[in-house]
């Protein structure tokens, strides 16, 4: 049985994953920090890991793409979308009102991963101001803090699932800032997997480094995918820690590593002088609900 390695029980990862196999049978190992989500497959105490890359609100998560670039080596096998639907969650008694609804400016903290809590600004600032906001390693952490200190006023921005797992009651739901809240994730491992789903797309990611000092050279670049008709679903830039100024460019392409064009375009950029980093070259699935929008 496969090992997937993913952020505790009850995060939007664990949701993820749950979807993505659609009963498919894994065995999931549970960790506290995203570092040790990367490590477990690195070390092969799991087969897979499972990494949340962009959301909808935030954009890149900037630290699990400098791990994956400049900490790991293991090539992306998987990509899909799955909704953030994150909620206000806690022990609603210790928040009642005189008329017993809840009351959240009763909330004297409130516990999250910094990227969920991202999420919900405008919730917060106007029902809860003057709550202390915690940064924690997952939303499942803070659910699971919140459980274990009763009677402190603290609350968490978590999920169904999290809140199902805890055993507390979900206060708010749905608070994040927009509807269409959705977060990218990558399955990383050493070996294909078999995905129990029909993909929606085929994308190879690869980094593109520039040689230093040559006048159009990102044009050059992007103009090799052009004139192929090679469509770039993302294109960002990101520092190569190695010297001030010193950039690669991550690159998503919709089509096969090996089809011939792509194979062409690759070829043509590393004449340029560019230094490329093939990711990974695998299926994407979208969340049935989003299917009409993307």
């Amino acid at each position: 049985m496969k090992r997937i390695a993913l952020l505790p029980s009850g995060s939007v990862s664990h949701e993820a994953i749950l979807y993505l196999l659609n009963g498919e049978p894994v065995e999931l190992v549970y960790h506290k920090l995203i570092s040790d989500v990367f490590m477990s497959t690195v070390e092969g105490k799991s087969d897979y890991s499972v990494i949340p890359i962009e959301n909808t609100i935030e954009g890149s998560v900037s630290l699990h793409m400098d791990w994956l670039v400049n900490e790991v080596d293991i090539p992306i096998q998987v990509e899909w979308v799955y909704p953030s639907i994150q909620h206000l969650i806690g022990d609603a008694s210790e928040f009642k009102a005189d008329d017993g609804s809840v009351d959240f400016k009763k909330i004297k903290k409130i516990y999250s991963h910094p990227v969920a809590s991202a999420q919900c600004r405008q919730f917060l600032s106007r029902f809860a101001p003057e709550a202390e906001l915690e940064a924690v390693g997952s939303t499942s952490e803070g659910v699971k803090i919140v459980k274990e200190n009763p009677g402190k006023g603290w609350a968490a921005i978590g999920t169904t699932l999290g809140s199902s797992t805890h055993g507390l009651d979900i206060m708010a739901e749905k608070i994040t800032d927009h509807d269409n809240n959705y977060t990218r994730f990558v399955l990383i491992g050493r070996e294909p997997i078999e995905i129990p789903r029909s993909p929606a797309l085929v994308k190879t990611s690869i980094l593109v480094t520039l040689p230093e000092d040559v006048p159009g050279a990102l044009h050059q670049v992007l103009s090799t995918f052009a004139w192929r008709r090679l469509n770039l679903s993302r294109i960002e830039s990101r520092p190569t820690k190695k010297k001030l100024g010193n950039y690669y460019f991550y690159i998503d392409v919709l089509d096969s590593a090996d089809s011939v064009l792509l194979t062409a375009a690759i070829a043509e950029v590393e004449a340029l002088g560019c230094q490329v980093r093939l990711l990974g070259s695998y299926p994407g699935f979208v969340y049935e609900t989003e299917k009409s929008e993307v």
